[in-house]
């Protein structure tokens, strides 16, 4: 029993110290971004690492904020160039002049926040359907959606180009939105936890009277949010990391997102590594945000993934 009980405890503590440089090693890099958007441009350009500022200065956030101004939004109504003779965009809203870093971040939240709530919807209605419903060719579309997984995007980078053009919002948030709410991903994910949904609850709110609109909404959607959440982070950190897309959809200063935004930056200027540091300390912001609000239901997802498993 001592023996046993003795390596219970060897192995808590070889699993702590294991944990403890995992985590080091993962947040290192994000210690580095950050002190080195502090840095000055000698401790940046220093052959030898600098672990630590030798004077904190704010020198890149002063570039990053004070190289342009733009309004800080414009909300753009999708579709509404089909409907005036100019073929411009119509906007809900413009928002006052601010340094156009803001205007990147906001456009970049923006286009992540809409692809993720458009993406978890979309995604767990059709994972429901392939998971709960019967019909012709439901294995044949499952397939196909499984296939899709396989092909990275640069394959269909043209159909897309031509069809964003022909939809015309080529050069709008949305022709980055709405290509990722199209993630085979997504719509596995959503069918292997629908799956799990006992059948009996799905026929008793039928005969309760319950509308189809209603069972999803008020049955199905509580069961899966777990699978949700996780799908919310993975689409979120998806749609701000395609950088490949956003370069491709993007072609003006108004619609750039924070990595756009740095790289046209950098483009006009020699090498500045705090300048970089300083563009990556901000976009990281909202990743860690929507992180800490959905990691609850991420961790619950791995669980109930790994028991089903």
């Amino acid at each position: 029993m001592k023996i046993r009980s003795g390596n219970s405890r060897a192995y808590q503590i070889a699993s702590v110290i294991i944990l403890v440089i995992l985590a080091f090693l993962f947040s290192f890099p994000l210690y580095w971004i950050i002190t080195g958007a502090f840095k000055t441009g000698a401790d940046n350009n220093s052959v030898q690492p600098v672990w630590w500022p030798t004077q904190w200065v704010t020198d890149s956030f002063k570039a990053l904020f004070d190289n342009r101004s733009a309004p800080l939004w414009e909300l753009a109504v999708p579709f509404s160039n089909w409907f005036t003779k100019d073929g411009e965009l119509r906007y809900w809203s413009v928002g006052p002049t601010a340094p156009a870093a803001f205007r990147w971040l906001v456009n970049a939240v923006f286009m992540a926040v809409a692809a993720m709530i458009i993406t978890c919807v979309t995604a767990a209605m059709a994972g429901y359907a392939l998971a709960k419903k019967r019909f012709n060719g439901r294995t044949l579309l499952f397939s196909l959606i499984v296939c899709a997984m396989a092909l990275p995007k640069q394959v269909i980078l043209i159909p897309l180009l031509k069809e964003m053009s022909g939809l015309k919002l080529y050069g709008s948030l949305w022709a980055v939105i709405f290509p990722t709410v199209g993630w085979p991903f997504g719509v596995f994910l959503m069918k292997q936890f629908s799956e799990g949904i006992p059948g009996e609850i799905l026929e008793a709110a039928r005969i309760d009277g319950a509308s189809e609109l209603k069972t999803f909404s008020t049955v199905v959607m509580p069961m899966i949010k777990p699978g949700i959440g996780a799908l919310a982070i993975f689409t979120f950190i998806n749609c701000w990391n395609d950088y490949f897309m956003q370069l491709v959809m993007l072609d003006a200063n108004s619609v750039y997102t924070i990595p756009l935004g740095i790289a046209t930056l950098q483009a006009e200027t020699s090498t500045d590594i705090g300048l970089l540091m300083a563009g990556a300390a901000m976009a990281s912001v909202p990743i860690i945000i929507v992180f800490l609000i959905f990691q609850k239901y991420f961790t619950q997802g791995i669980a109930m993934g790994a028991v089903k498993g």
